[in-house]
C-alpha cells in the first residue's frame, strides 16, 4: 500500500503491531502517572489518549509514541497541588486554572516550534541530563512509598487534627479578605465579622484541615517526614498488592520480553484482588465513554486568572521539550533516520493543548514506549495514532472493570518507573569522569529532589556552561601561552616559521592564537599582552582562529591601543571567515590596522617583516 490522505500504509502491519503494543505498555503507566498527578487515574487515560494520537499525527519523529511521562507528571503533580492549595482545597476551583496551564504549556510549545527552538536542545549537557533524570527517580521512588504502605494522610484523623487551629485561621482569614472587598471595615462594622464567622461548621473546619494535611504532605520532603508515621500505620493489603506488582514487573522480564511485564503484573495483582480480597483501595471510577471537551474551563475567564501561572507554563513546555526531543534523538538512533525537532515541538504541543480541553494531564515523547513501537515494527506516525486510539477503545469500553484496578498496583508500577528511568550508567562512572562533570550532576539531582525540575535545569545548564567555557579557555590559554620566541617561549613554533626563532627572536612576539577568542578567553589575552618584554613587533596568527565574539574583539582593540602606546606594530597573518568579518565590522581594520599589514600567509609576513627590521621606511607602519 502506498501514500493516501498523506500517509504512508507501506510498513502498515508494523505500524499496526507497533502501535498495539505501544498502547498495552502505556495503559498502566497512564493510569498510574494519572494517580499520581492528584487529578486521578482518568485523567492520565485521557492525556495517553490525545496527546498520543495528535503528537503522532502533528509531530517531527515518524516513530515517537507520546504521552503522560515521569518527568512530565512529577512538574504536573507540584503544579496542581500549588493551585488546589492557592483555591482553598477545592479541586472543582482549581481545576480550569490547572487545565488553562497545561492549554497555555502546550501553546508555547507550539511556539517553541515555530521560532525553530527545538534544534538547540540537543546541546543540553548529559551531566545535566543524568542528574536530572535520576532525581525523577528519586522524587517518583519516594512519592510513592506512602501508597504503597497504604497510609494516606488526609485519611488519618489524628494527622488532619493538628491542622485543626490553623484551618480556623484560614477560615478566618478568607471571611476578612471578603469583607475587604466589599468596603466592609472590621473595626467599624465587627458584628458583621462574628455574624459570618458564626455560621463556620465543623463541617467546614474539617474539610479546611484535611485540604491542609494534604499539601502538608505533598512533596519529597513532606513525604519523608511522615513515612515514621506510614511505618505505624501500614496498611497490609496494600503493601502485599504493592510488592507483589513490583515482583512479577521485575521476574516476568527474566521469563520473556515479548510480553509488557507491567501489562502481566496489572492483570494478575488485579484480577487476584477483585476475587480474593474482600475490601480493598482502587484507583477510583473511570468513566466510560468518549471523553467530555471541558470547554465550561473558559466561563467568566480573563488574563488575570493566567498571568500568575505564565512562568510556570513556560517551565513545564521546556520539560516537555526537552523531554520530547531526547526521545526523538533515540529513535533516531534505532531507526537511522532524522526528526524534526520543530515539527516535533508544535505537534507535542497541540497534543497537550487538545489532551487538557478534554481534562487530561501534559505528556511528552516516551522513551520506553518508543523503543517498544520500534521493536515490534512501528516505522510511521501511524503507528502512535493506532496506539492513542486502542487507549480509546479501552476507556469506552473498558472504563467500569479499570475502577476495580487496585491504587497499591499503580503505587508499585510507579516505583518500577522511577527504579527504571534513573541513569545507573552515569552514576556508574562517578569514580571517572571528571570531577567539574560530577559535581553538575549531583547538583541537578540534589535540586531536582529537594527544589525544582526547573529550577535544576536552568542551575544545571549556568554550571555546565560556566565550566565548558573555563575548560575551553584553558585549552586555547594552553595552545597560545607564548613570549618572545628565543628567550621563553613554552610552545613549539609553527612548520612555516623555520629559524625565525634564532634569528629575530629578540625583536619580535608571535602570539598563536589556536580556537575561539571568546570572553572566557578575553582577560587572559590582555594580560599576556601587557606582559610583553621591550619588542618591535607583535604577530598575532589568526590561521587557527574560527570565532571571535564581542568580548573578545573588545580584548583584542585594547590590547592594540596598548601595543601601538609603546611603539610596537602590530601584524595580522591568516585573518579569514568570520574573525576577518568581524573585525571590519567594528573597524578595527582598517582603522587601527591597515589593510596592507594584514597578510595570508607568514611568509608574506616575514618577507615584510626583515625589511622592516632593517629600517627600509616604505614599509614602516608608522608611515601613513
Amino acid at each position: 500500500m502506498k501514500k493516501k490522505f498523506g500517509f504512508d500504509f507501506s510498513h502498515f502491519k508494523g505500524d499496526l503491531f507497533g502501535g498495539i503494543t505501544a498502547g498495552i505498555v502505556a495503559l498502566p503507566l497512564a493510569l498510574a502517572f494519572g494517580l499520581q498527578s492528584g487529578l486521578g487515574a482518568t485523567a492520565g487515560l485521557y492525556g495517553a489518549i490525545f496527546i498520543g494520537f495528535f503528537a503522532a499525527l502533528f509531530g517531527g519523529t515518524s516513530t515517537q509514541i507520546s504521552g503522560p511521562t515521569a518527568p512530565m507528571t512529577a512538574v504536573s503533580m507540584v503544579i496542581i497541588a500549588g493551585i488546589v492549595a492557592a483555591n482553598e482545597g477545592d479541586m472543582e476551583r482549581a481545576i480550569p486554572s490547572i487545565l488553562i496551564v497545561f492549554i497555555l504549556a502546550g501553546l508555547i510549545q507550539v511556539l517553541l516550534g515555530i521560532l525553530k527552538v527545538g534544534q538547540y536542545i540537543r546541546f543540553i549537557p548529559y551531566p545535566v541530563v543524568s542528574g536530572f533524570m535520576t532525581g525523577i527517580g528519586v522524587i517518583i521512588i519516594i512519592t510513592q512509598l506512602l501508597p504503597a504502605l497504604g497510609y494516606y494522610p488526609k485519611e488519618d484523623i489524628s494527622f488532619v487534627n493538628q491542622f485543626k487551629a490553623q484551618s480556623e485561621e484560614v477560615i478566618l482569614e478568607r471571611i476578612l479578605r471578603e469583607e475587604a472587598a466589599e468596603d466592609i471595615l472590621v473595626l467599624e462594622d465587627f458584628e458583621e465579622t462574628v455574624k459570618r464567622a458564626s455560621t463556620i461548621s465543623v463541617e467546614d473546619i474539617q474539610k479546611e484541615s484535611t485540604a491542609l494535611a494534604a499539601n502538608a504532605a505533598s512533596g519529597v520532603i513532606n513525604a519523608l517526614k511522615l513515612f515514621p508515621r506510614a511505618l505505624k500505620n501500614i496498611n497490609y493489603i496494600d503493601l502485599i498488592l504493592a510488592l507483589i506488582t513490583i515482583f512479577i514487573i521485575f521476574g516476568f522480564k527474566r521469563i520473556t520480553k515479548k510480553i509488557p511485564s507491567t501489562l502481566v503484573a496489572l492483570l494478575a495483582v488485579s484480577l487476584g484482588a477483585f476475587f480474593f480480597i474482600p475490601e480493598y483501595r482502587t484507583i477510583g471510577n473511570i468513566p466510560s465513554g468518549f471523553p467530555i471537551l471541558r470547554l465550561d474551563i473558559f466561563a467568566g475567564f480573563s488574563l488575570s486568572q493566567v498571568t500568575p501561572y505564565i512562568v510556570t507554563a513556560a517551565s513545564l513546555a521546556a520539560l516537555g521539550a526537552i523531554d520530547s526531543l531526547l526521545t526523538s534523538i533515540v529513535a533516531d538512533n534505532m531507526t537511522k533516520t532524522k526528526h524534526n525537532p520543530n515539527q516535533e515541538l508544535v505537534g507535542q504541543g497541540i497534543g497537550n493543548m487538545i489532551a487538557a480541553l478534554f481534562g487530561g494531564i501534559p505528556g511528552a515523547g516516551a522513551t520506553i514506549r518508543t523503543v517498544v513501537n520500534i521493536d515490534s515494527g512501528g516505522k510511521t506516525k501511524l503507528s502512535g495514532m493506532i496506539a492513542g486510539l486502542l487507549l480509546l477503545v479501552v476507556l469506552m469500553l473498558l472504563g467500569p472493570l479499570a475502577s476495580k484496578i487496585p491504587a497499591a498496583v499503580l503505587a508499585g508500577i510507579l516505583i518500577t518507573v522511577g527504579i527504571g528511568v534513573m541513569d545507573y550508567k552515569g552514576l556508574k562512572h562517578i569514580p571517572h569522569s571528571p570531577r567539574s562533570e560530577v559535581v553538575v550532576m549531583l547538583i541537578v539531582l540534589a535540586l531536582t529532589v529537594f527544589v525544582g525540575l526547573i529550577e535544576a535545569v536552568g542551575v544545571g545548564l549556568v554550571l555546565a556552561s560556566l565550566l565548558f567555557m573555563k575548560k575551553i579557555s584553558d585549552v586555547v590559554d594552553h595552545r597560545t601561552n607564548t613570549a618572545p620566541l628565543k628567550e621563553f617561549s613554552r610552545e613549539i613554533s609553527w612548520a612555516d616559521e623555520g629559524d625565525v626563532i634564532d634569528r629575530l627572536g629578540d625583536q619580535i612576539y608571535i602570539k598563536h592564537l589556536d580556537g575561539p577568542l571568546f570572553f572566557g578567553f578575553a582577560s587572559r589575552f590582555q594580560d599576556m599582552v601587557k606582559a610583553l618584554p621591550n619588542i618591535r613587533v607583535v604577530i598575532i596568527r589568526m590561521d587557527k582562529v574560527p570565532y571571535v565574539d564581542q568580548s573578545g574583539l573588545y580584548a583584542m582593540e585594547d590590547a592594540i591601543f596598548d601595543l601601538q602606546a609603546q611603539n610596537i606594530e602590530v601584524i595580522f597573518t591568516g585573518l579569514h571567515g568570520q574573525p576577518k568579518d568581524m573585525l571590519e565590522a567594528y573597524t578595527l581594520i582598517p582603522r587601527l590596522i591597515e589593510y596592507r599589514y594584514c597578510f595570508e600567509t607568514f611568509e608574506e609576513c616575514l618577507t615584510w617583516l626583515e625589511s622592516f627590521l632593517k629600517g627600509d621606511p616604505y614599509v614602516d607602519v608608522r608611515e601613513k
